[in-house]
């Protein structure tokens, strides 16, 4: 994909693409899938937040008083989509270990064949809050819409979205939905195949990580 849609930030960082390499070939095995995707998860959270609001704080350091740039307002409020949005969630608290935890999870109706919900908690005063879903993989985008959707309701104070991979069917979905919300990836695939996986991509995900391939 070339032209890049607005409102979409791809990491340029070279230990971006180099982790994101070894995290697709089929040959990674499980131990080394988990460091990976912590580390991507890591660089990620760096992408995600480098324009979070700031707000001065006076400190003292050993040698004298100083007002110093910390985080405004209430805690980050990271969101993983259930199950594979875990899979991030270490990295992330490894860069925000202050950060609230939510948790959505969703299920494809037999019959709808749409996300349903089957868990939602958010924490309180989300109204105040930054708040990123995370979610590994956008392919067809209709379980990160479903998410946002749901966590919109909330009005919290910014909303973005982060994911490994992303395929230009999902970040088209999400945009149609979610035009102001952000979308942070460490890469932008193809496309997808007849099943809704992202190619080249890296496979599942949640089942790469969890072992349950």
């Amino acid at each position: 994909m070339t032209d890049r849609p607005p409102n979409v930030h791809v990491s340029s960082h070279p230990l971006v693409a180099h982790k994101l390499s070894w995290l697709r070939d089929r040959t990674t095995g499980i131990t080394r899938f988990r460091a990976l995707i912590n580390e991507l998860g890591m660089l990620l959270a760096y992408e995600a937040t480098r324009d979070l609001p700031l707000a001065t704080a006076r400190i003292q350091t050993p040698l004298e008083p100083m007002d110093t740039p910390v985080l405004e307002g209430k805690k980050l409020v990271i969101v993983p989509v259930l199950r594979a949005g875990l899979a991030l969630l270490d990295g992330f608290l490894a860069v925000v270990p202050h950060a609230r935890i939510g948790h959505i999870g969703l299920a494809r109706n037999p019959v709808t064949l749409e996300p349903q919900e089957y868990l939602v908690r958010l924490p309180t005063g989300m109204r105040e809050r930054d708040c990123l879903v995370v979610d590994p993989m956008l392919a067809t985008g209709h379980s990160a819409t479903a998410a946002l959707d749901r966590v919109a309701r909330e009005k919290p104070r910014s909303l973005r979205l982060v994911c490994l991979l992303a395929a230009p069917e999902g970040i088209a979905c999400v945009q149609r939905h979610h035009p102001a919300v952000p979308i942070y990836t460490a890469a932008i695939d193809r496309q997808l195949n007849d099943h809704g996986y992202i190619l080249p991509g890296l496979g599942d995900a949640g089942d790469r990580m969890f072992g349950t391939e």
